[in-house]
């Protein structure tokens, strides 16, 4: 039997939600990639194992995982059935740069009604015209988790050091769609290519490389799902062409990008 694959995803007309993605999987594992807005997850069937700042963790019942931005994870089924979960994607109006300790710290949260709360949230961004009831519910689920967050002394103990890792994510950042060189960022950075490439994967547990195409493929999604067609986006979210956008899209999502539109969509909202 073939392997299961199934994906909804759709922008929702509600300010703070990025993207909402449903979605199951009996063999798809996910590579180490990033995100630039917050994951909130929740698991209805199966189990997800994934690495986050180096220490595996997963998804036990009733929990909601939540993974910071800019921070690599991977995942894949924990059982021999694979996983059906559903997925928030939120920006940082929800939670600011404050939080993202604290979640690497504590990433699944055993929490009951937070976790009836997101539910009743994706029900409610199911269907247009339950924007209101829905920024409603997003409210208290933001409310929950920043209880549950608490950054306390850590907020004011002042932003760590950097160091020329966080120096080429910066760069990295700002050229996404430039195709910068290696060669062209030690130069700026005044560093040796080797040298970046070993503190850029120390610091951040994922390569330069993996990065930037984790963050393409972020960008890619959210083009697909405003009706952009795959040629254009391939364009947009910087790839060579639209298989260069397809190979790396699979990798990281299961499906294919033409796929992954047209099901997010289908009678979906926003």
């Amino acid at each position: 039997m073939p392997p299961k694959q199934e994906v909804a995803a759709w922008r929702p007309a509600v300010p703070g939600v990025v993207e909402v993605l449903h979605a199951h999987f009996t063999d798809h594992a996910y590579p180490m990639h990033v995100h630039d807005a917050w994951t909130v997850l929740i698991v209805d069937d199966g189990a997800v194992r994934y690495d986050l700042d180096r220490h595996e963790r997963g998804t036990p019942d009733d929990t909601v995982s939540l993974l910071p931005p800019q921070v690599p994870h991977n995942g894949s089924p924990a059982t021999a059935h694979g996983f059906r979960k559903r997925v928030l994607y939120l920006d940082t109006t929800q939670l600011d740069a404050r939080f993202i300790g604290p979640a690497v710290d504590g990433p699944d949260l055993t929490d009951p009604v937070l976790r009836r709360r997101v539910g009743q949230l994706h029900t409610a961004l199911a269907d247009a015209g339950d924007e209101l009831e829905a920024e409603s519910r997003l409210a208290l689920i933001g409310e929950r988790l920043r209880e549950h967050l608490r950054p306390g002394s850590a907020a004011t103990a002042g932003p760590p050091a950097r160091g020329v890792a966080h120096d080429l994510r910066d760069l990295l950042d700002a050229h996404l769609l430039d195709h910068l060189t290696l060669d062209r960022a030690a130069t700026l950075l005044h560093a040796h290519p080797a040298h970046l490439v070993r503190a850029f994967s120390a610091a951040f547990a994922i390569a330069p490389h993996q990065y930037v195409m984790s963050r393409r493929v972020d960008l890619a999604r959210r083009l697909l799902l405003s009706g952009r067609p795959p040629g254009e986006v391939a364009t947009a979210a910087g790839f060579y062409d639209q298989s260069h956008l397809t190979r790396h899209f699979k990798r990281v999502l299961g499906i294919p990008p033409g796929r992954y539109a047209r099901h997010g969509r289908a009678g979906r909202a926003g």
